[in-house]
């Protein structure tokens, strides 16, 4: 079954910040004790200019509208004392400032709109009836005034916070993108590169619409035109005009302005052109080029409108409702975003390419984007990848060793470590490598931007096909099997019937020495099976898990000298323990501990002289626990001891090697053991007097 590859079939931006949501300022809620003292002010402000302009006599005219005539004859209507109408337009002011402030001018409209009609009867009543005027026309032109600059207020404040979000967003890019000027010329190198240029300019606008160069390179050496004053260059000017105006690109062929064929592309991005990208050509220009310029030219265009939001920064000055300047610098801000989103999602579509199943899910276990791959790994079609969630997409995955999701979704959100298992699939036949991770944002507050502590954004879900990797293992596994009992068992035979005839003084000198050599070389390839079997179990070490338990190594020591004593014999050589009291225990794999010292042991017996003793020892340290063996062999070369642990190195003894049986993998199997644990390992040698070799492992 052929895996499916190319675009992305299920892509979802939920969310641009892996489902967290974002924390919203303190100067953004809808209510804070200092909008509102700041609200009221201005709201009273409103109302002392009414009433000054109602002093002066200015609204006369508007508020006799809102009275009953008085006939002639009649009683002149009265007003209140000059400060009681002061007070009762303050109030009333006050009141409208201080509902539109906290309710906002949609909620108010319909309560102030009542007051207003029910005053404006009132009014009308009291000055038929009463002969009094209650200075409806003052109070409701404070109240408008009022409403009108709270308001005011409000969406400058919502205004600035925009604006500074705008401006953090445009500083994070700064930090994240390399320079828009590199990057243009980068943009160019490329295309000098696949296309017979013999020079390429990017212009951009300006303020009045003019094109203006900002990056330029050459094919070779030579001058560039004037950009003031050549008549070459102002023709070129004209075809980038002609370009940015219709928006296709423009092409003048050889002869009409010089030798060289001249070609405008328009740059545009967010239906706005930022600038055109003039080419001049050796060649005629090749139609099958224009998706190729197309696509670099909007990379180029997203590169512009970056440099030109780094030139103009946002300020807060006027709301960008009253500014033209700050609507259109926020505008470039919006488009320098846009053009970061879209470049972010190259990063998904890269994905869809790759030949690993890959899923992202929001932290509300919302599935926000499925590669090919994985749905080709859990048999999920589009349609019911939109529909599932993360536990919806692992359910497809559950094995023997992976059934319970949710125990590793938790395990994961507690440790923050990955979630690594090998799944055997046994109705497809197939084996399948999960991980679940989660993706973090780095703070980078470290000295090398590895800082400290990051946020959680989201769920990573990898699925690795290792079916052909596992069939490769197991024909080695089958292969080292035949070599260890197939090869051994004629090569012990062969190597046993000429070691006993070579015992038969019967047979010719000739002939023994003949014997000799296929001793000889039967040892040899003993010798070459071992190697090869050695290495295989040094990478086997690699991939075996370690099966920790708590490992008392002075104990250990005491049971590897018995085992190792009938070795030590052999070669007339005493092995001591050195007790140094109680030694608490480690968490270990006794097994592979147990092969490390041993191998640590069997390489002092080998390296040292008859009669000499070999110490081994488990000593308490800080926070470890060291277990030494020293011997009183040849000792190691200072220039030999930084690769001691090498594999397959083996050190040299007056212009030899120490020892021709030897693989060189001992040492090094006993390094991937020790770090497998977490430890470390050590060596202190002196030529001729002995040598220490140790590994210390964390104490529980």
């Amino acid at each position: 079954m052929s895996r499916p590859r190319g675009p992305a079939l299920f892509n979802v931006d939920r969310a641009s910040s892996g489902g967290k949501p974002p924390r919203q300022p303190e100067h953004l809620k809808t209510f804070t004790w200092k909008s509102l003292v700041i609200s009221v002010a201005l709201a009273l402000a409103a109302g002392l200019a009414t009433c000054a302009l109602w002093r002066m006599g200015l609204i006369d005219s508007l508020q006799s509208a809102f009275v009953v005539p008085v006939a002639r004859g009649e009683v002149p209507l009265q007003s209140p004392q000059p400060w009681l109408g002061l007070l009762f337009i303050v109030a009333i002011s006050s009141s409208a400032g201080f509902l539109v402030s906290r309710a906002g001018a949609r909620r108010s409209f319909v309560v102030l709109g009542l007051g207003f009609l029910a005053m404006c009867g009132a009014s009308l009543l009291t000055s038929k009836y009463f002969k009094v005027d209650i200075l409806f026309a003052p109070m409701a032109l404070g109240a408008l005034g009022a409403t009108f600059v709270v308001q005011l207020y409000r969406l400058w404040l919502i205004d600035s916070v925009l604006t500074d979000h705008l401006a953090e967003t445009a500083a994070r890019t700064d930090t994240l993108e390399s320079e828009a000027q590199a990057r243009l010329m980068s943009g160019l190198k490329l295309l000098q590169t696949i296309l017979p240029l013999e020079e390429s300019i990017v212009c951009q606008q300006n303020e009045n619409g003019r094109l203006v160069p900002c990056a330029r390179l050459r094919a070779g050496p030579g001058g560039s035109p004037d950009t003031n004053r050549n008549t070459l260059w102002r023709k070129l000017i004209q075809v980038g005009d002609r370009a940015v105006k219709t928006g296709e690109i423009a092409r003048v062929r050889a002869g009409e302005i010089d030798e060289l064929e001249s070609v405008a592309i328009p740059l545009r991005h967010e239906q706005r052109t930022v600038g055109a990208l003039l080419l001049r050509l050796r060649e005629d220009f090749d139609q099958s080029d224009r998706g190729l310029l197309s696509a670099v030219g909007d990379q180029l265009a997203r590169n512009l409108q970056r440099e030109n939001a780094r030139k103009k920064k946002l300020d807060n000055n006027l709301p960008a409702f009253i500014s033209a300047r700050s609507s259109g610098r926020r505008l470039q801000a919006f488009d320098v975003i846009s053009g970061v989103l879209t470049e972010h999602r190259f990063g998904a579509q890269v994905l869809a390419e790759a030949s690993d199943g890959y899923a992202i899910a929001y932290l509300d276990g919302t599935l926000a984007y499925v590669n090919p791959a994985m749905l080709w790994a859990t048999r999920m079609n589009e349609f019911e990848a939109q529909k599932a969630d993360l536990f919806g997409l692992l359910d497809r995955l559950r094995t023997g060793v992976f059934d319970e999701p949710s125990i590793a979704v938790r395990r994961v959100l507690q440790s923050g470590e990955p979630y690594e298992r090998e799944l055997k699939i046994p109705d497809r036949d197939q084996v399948f490598e999960l991980r679940i991770a989660l993706a973090t944002e780095r703070n980078g507050n470290g000295a090398n931007g590895n800082g400290a502590a990051s946020d959680p954004l989201c769920f990573a879900i990898r699925v690795r096909d290792v079916t052909r990797m596992k069939q490769f293992e197991q024909l080695k596994s089958d292969m080292i099997s035949l070599m260890s009992h197939e090869l051994r068992t004629p090569l012990t035979s062969i190597n046993g019937f000429a070691e006993l005839l070579v015992l038969d003084d019967r047979i010719p000198e000739e002939s023994r020495e003949f014997l000799q050599i296929i001793s000889k070389e039967s040892q040899r390839m003993s010798r070459m099976i071992d190697t090869f079997l050695s290495v295989t179990q040094l990478e086997r070490a690699d991939k075996k898990e370690v099966t920790k338990i708590a490992l008392r190594l002075d104990e250990l020591v005491r049971e590897t000298i018995v085992t190792m004593q009938s070795v030590a014999k052999k070669k007339r050589i005493r092995l001591v323990e050195q007790a140094n009291g109680q030694i608490p225990p480690v968490a270990a794999d006794k097994s592979l501990i147990t092969q490390a010292l041993a191998r640590l042991v069997d390489n002092a017996i080998k390296y040292s002289p008859e009669r000499t003793t070999v110490t081994i020892s488990a000593v308490l340290e800080a926070d470890a626990v060291r277990v030494i063996v020293a011997d009183r062999g040849y000792g190691v070369p200072a220039e030999s001891i930084d690769r001691v642990w090498e594999k397959f190195y083996r050190v040299s003894r007056n212009g030899r090697e120490k020892d021709e049986e030897s693989t060189g993998l001992g040492l090094a199997f006993v390094k991937k053991v020790v770090e497998q644990h977490g430890g470390t390992v050590a060596v202190e040698s002196e030529v001729g007097r002995g040598s220490k070799f140790s590994f210390a492992l964390p104490r529980l």
